[in-house]
């Protein structure tokens, strides 16, 4: 029976009245003990909130912070066990709603946020507002993993709907551009709040954020750029010639950390087990990096031993080279033996304050809306916003790295220096849209480096860029010349909603729950 309850609870709500006290996450602890206050405000349950979308996505550990990475074939970590070997080996499982990165519970503190906001109307509009915000955030990411899901009867108050129905995903985009919509009014008729960790509860930088998520959820939704109910080429009209976005890296919707206990940096040395010479870079981000001769390469990893002990340069591109991801594990076991590929740069493991983790980003905003032109979106420059997100990108590089040798191996990114990299023959902006679109993605996903859980494998998915290698001898979907393109849905809902996922694995589907079934998003 306290299963069936925890379920309920994240789906619909069930256990509590609005108050949100009790809900899956309550604040029993907070009214009984004696150290801590006994009144829970709007400004508190904020912050679990935006917690619950910034630092619980990221990851507050190393191999947490660093499973999407192994997914999106960033990164090789070589300590094996059953998770390492799934994301590094492609095995997607079953989706837990309940995971940090998803916390569908988390949800029922927004009624509480907005029931004990101050009495105020322009108070209020701002904690409704961020409500619209991260309900939009939680099941973008939701439904990005799997499909149709419950959206339109999920995480609702004093609610008697036991087993909420699975909504199509066009339903769900259809309700969180809507969420967006009320988001970015809202906010624009707010005052500042409390428990804002991200932008200090500047509501004009949440309505820039808002606006910004729409975006990133429209080019997901490129293929239905003729849908008349989404209308996804007047959404990126509207927001682009009449709404707030960001103008800088200043408003990137990001975690900052510090050298405090709680607040350092996910893959900092102290207890992380990561850090203990297991973590290299991949072929793929090391050779992109040298074709396009590119500085991000000082930054983003090491020379190889092997290379310093034949006494290359650390200046030298031929000194950096990273493991193909799809190869057998002895075969990398065996490179690095010999000292033949590059670790990580050390910047990512000696600096307690590392770089911050973002979201959403100015640079992202920029390719996104590149590519937006480029299929005929949004009408506009395509390559001026191409530039504008390497520019950003790189700076966003430089301006986190402190001056250190070993963090930039005295290869530093400079205005002058992006201006020659925007000019070579790999990067200057192509003039065939099929080209440009693989730019613009192979650009985004050296941006996005440690960066976006899951993103880049989203974003392979959709496009196919960059090219992933496929070896049928390490690859764990099947079959094992393809890549997975969806996760399953969670045992519990067969456990205890068995029939409404059932209809939406038959309506999607054909029947199977199966890692290889194309979503609606990804269908023409």
């Amino acid at each position: 029976m306290k299963k069936f309850i925890m379920y309920i609870c994240a789906w619909s709500l069930l256990v509590t009245s609005g108050a949100g006290l009790n809900s899956c996450d309550n604040f029993e602890e907070i009214n009984t003990s004696p150290d801590l206050t006994t009144k829970v405000t709007s400004g508190m349950l904020a912050t679990k909130l935006i917690l619950s979308v910034t630092r619980e996505t990221v990851g507050v550990d190393g191999l947490n912070f660093m499973f999407d990475n192994m997914l999106s074939k960033e990164i090789f970590y070589n300590e094996s066990s059953s998770l390492t070997e799934s994301f590094t080996y492609n095995r997607l499982s079953r989706v837990n709603f309940k995971e940090r990165e998803l916390a569908v519970a988390t949800l029922n503190n927004i009624e509480g946020m907005i029931e004990f906001a101050p009495n105020s109307e322009a108070v209020k509009n701002a904690y409704v507002a961020l409500g619209h915000f991260v309900r939009a955030f939680k099941f973008f990411e939701f439904t990005m993993r799997v499909g149709d899901i419950p959206y339109s009867e999920a995480i609702n108050g004093n609610s008697d709907i036991y087993y909420p129905k699975f909504d199509t995903q066009k339903e769900v985009f259809l309700g969180i551009l809507d969420e967006l919509d009320k988001a970015d009014q809202l906010f624009a008729a707010a005052t500042n709040f409390d428990g804002d960790i991200v932008y200090g509860g500047q509501c004009a930088q949440w309505r820039k954020a808002a606006n910004v998520l729409q975006l990133k959820i429209l080019i997901n939704l490129f293929r239905k750029g003729d849908d008349a109910d989404l209308k996804v080429k007047q959404r990126f009209q509207t927001i682009v010639g009449s709404r707030p976005v960001f103008a800088s890296n200043a408003d990137n919707f990001q975690v900052v950390y510090s050298d405090k206990t709680g607040q350092r940096y996910p893959f900092y040395k102290d207890g992380n087990q990561g850090a203990n010479g297991w973590t290299f870079s991949s072929s793929i981000v090391i050779d992109m990096l040298k074709l396009f001769e590119d500085r991000r390469l000082f930054y983003y990893a090491r020379p190889t031993p092997a290379s310093i002990n034949a006494s290359l340069s650390h200046t030298d591109p031929d000194a950096y080279r990273g493991v193909n991801p799809a190869d057998v594990r002895t075969t990398v076991t065996e490179a690095i033996v010999n000292n033949e590929v590059s670790l990580l740069n050390e910047r990512y493991i000696e600096q307690p304050a590392g770089e911050p983790s973002f979201l959403l980003s100015y640079a992202e905003m920029n390719f996104i809306l590149a590519e937006a032109v480029v299929r005929g979106l949004l009408a506009g420059d395509a390559k001026v916003y191409y530039e504008a997100g390497v520019r950003a990108a790189m700076n966003f590089t430089a301006d986190h790295t402190p001056d250190d040798s070993r963090f930039h191996h005295d290869m530093k990114i400079t205005d002058d220096y992006i201006a020659t990299y925007l000019a070579g023959s790999h990067v200057a902006f192509a003039t065939a849209p099929a080209e440009q679109i693989r730019q613009i993605i192979q650009q985004k996903y050296l941006a996005n480096f440690l960066q976006e859980p899951y993103h880049s494998y989203f974003e392979y998915r959709r496009t196919g860029h960059p090219a992933l290698p496929i070896n049928p001898a390490t690859n764990q979907n099947n079959p094992s010349d393809r890549m997975p393109m969806r996760w399953l849905y969670p045992q519990v809902e067969y456990d205890y909603n068995g029939d409404n996922v059932k209809a939406a694995v038959d309506r999607q589907y054909g029947g199977t729950d199966d890692t290889n079934g194309i979503m609606w998003i990804l269908k023409d």
